[in-house]
């Protein structure tokens, strides 16, 4: 019986570790990709340092993922591809990690181009082949598929790993969405993931913010607290806490981010730091409760407080009006996809058996810190496994009638 034959649209770490680990189970692997080279996110994201994975409990790692109808086993895939894994097939590459003090795990170069040349040889070794310059216009059952100016190719399965939308000039640009929609599959609509928020500054509070952080802080939206930083940006806010609360500020019909820029300190501790302060409590304030000069011009902007337990408590609760996330296309990662009840455990399309999904073409969102690269190789191996598992054998991909 001849090898599986498999194609895997899209050279990102999804698409590549697929490819990977369906040439590891004796399939021939074809890898396309509609732009000049493979892996050209990956690069981007690694040029100031690759954020591989988080070395953080599998629990609480687990636990960072959200979106509509995310399965049950959704944990599992996880797991079957854990952070250690992940570092473990670094080291195989000759590539070292490390674990941060924030728990974000990084290879001991920093950068992402050593990987991928490391990781683009072993797929050489392995026989996959690699066709750029491909762009996917047609999907049809089979599996077949059609790239720009090509014959249609039939496959025995095939592993789209496109991408989500953010990020567009390297190509993740959800152009995809038409080709599958046309099958009756549904796509929740992306939205942009990680990504800084536009706050309606004053022009004259501007030159005094601009580019400064706010450290050491407790952020809640739609009853949820994350501690981290926040960047004031000439445009309204960036930085991990809002990241991380996006999924409840997209879903506030008027958002607003709250503010605690002394979660450590209680409100009781804070007033009786004030004692004997008679008058001009900000500027007290500044040097009692060592708020920065960003912060205190942000407390100016709600006016004088008419007492030291006044300014506590706005202190304690900053409220930040949100006008709406900034575009996706400067979004760390996107939110929606592919809707999970149009996959099978193996990530395998129902409407169009053969054909399997994997990395942000799916419907799941997490927060920067690893989590992001460590689902799609999740996902690529899930996806891969299902396929070089197919039962249909039709030998090398073979133009289509």
């Amino acid at each position: 019986m001849p090898a599986a034959s498999i194609a895997v649209v899209g050279g990102g770490p999804a698409g590549l570790f697929a490819a990977e680990t369906a040439a590891r189970a004796g399939a021939s692997v074809t890898v396309f990709d509609a732009s000049r080279s493979v892996a050209r996110k990956l690069l981007v994201a690694g040029y100031g340092g690759l954020n591989l994975t988080h070395g953080e409990p599998i629990g609480k790692f687990i636990s960072r993922y959200r979106g509509p109808d995310l399965p049950s086993w959704f944990g599992e895939m996880i797991g079957e591809f854990a952070p250690d894994a992940l570092r473990q097939w670094a080291a195989d590459l000759g590539i070292e990690t490390f674990e941060q003090r924030t728990g974000r795990v990084y290879p001991r170069v920093m950068k992402a181009a050593p990987l991928v040349r490391a990781w683009l040889r072993r797929l050489h070794e392995l026989g996959v082949t690699i066709e750029v310059r491909h762009r996917l216009t047609d999907i049809a059952p089979g599996p077949t598929l059609t790239f720009h100016d090509g014959p249609a190719l039939r496959f025995d399965a095939a592993i789209l790993a496109l991408g989500g939308a953010s990020w567009p000039r390297t190509g993740s640009d959800a152009s995809w969405i038409s080709l599958l929609q046309k099958h009756g599959i549904r796509i929740t609509p992306f939205q942009p993931a990680n990504c800084g928020w536009e706050v309606d500054w004053p022009e004259d509070l501007v030159s005094e913010i601009e580019g400064r952080p706010l450290k050491n802080l407790a952020a809640t939206a739609g009853g949820r607290t994350v501690r981290g930083e926040l960047m004031l940006t000439r445009y309204g806010l960036e930085g991990g806490a809002i990241y991380q609360l996006g999924p409840e500020l997209r879903a506030l019909a008027a958002p607003v981010l709250s503010v605690d820029f002394k979660p450590e300190t209680s409100l009781d501790v804070l007033v009786r730091k004030m004692e004997s302060v008679p008058r001009d409590f900000l500027e007290a304030a500044s040097v009692r409760w060592k708020l920065p000069p960003q912060t205190c011009a942000l407390l100016r902007l709600l006016g004088p407080s008419g007492s030291a337990l006044d300014l506590a408590r706005t202190v304690k609760s900053y409220p930040i009006p949100l006008l709406g996330p900034r575009p996706i296309a400067e979004a760390i990662s996107s939110a929606g996809g592919v809707a999970w009840t149009e996959l099978d455990e193996n990530l395998r399309l129902h409407k169009l058996p053969g054909i399997h999904l994997a990395g942000e073409m799916i419907d799941w969102e997490a927060p920067t810190g690893g989590y992001l690269i460590q689902a799609c190789f999740a996902t690529g191996r899930r996806a891969a496994i299902g396929a070089a598992g197919s039962d249909r054998r039709a030998g090398p991909s073979t133009p289509c009638c």
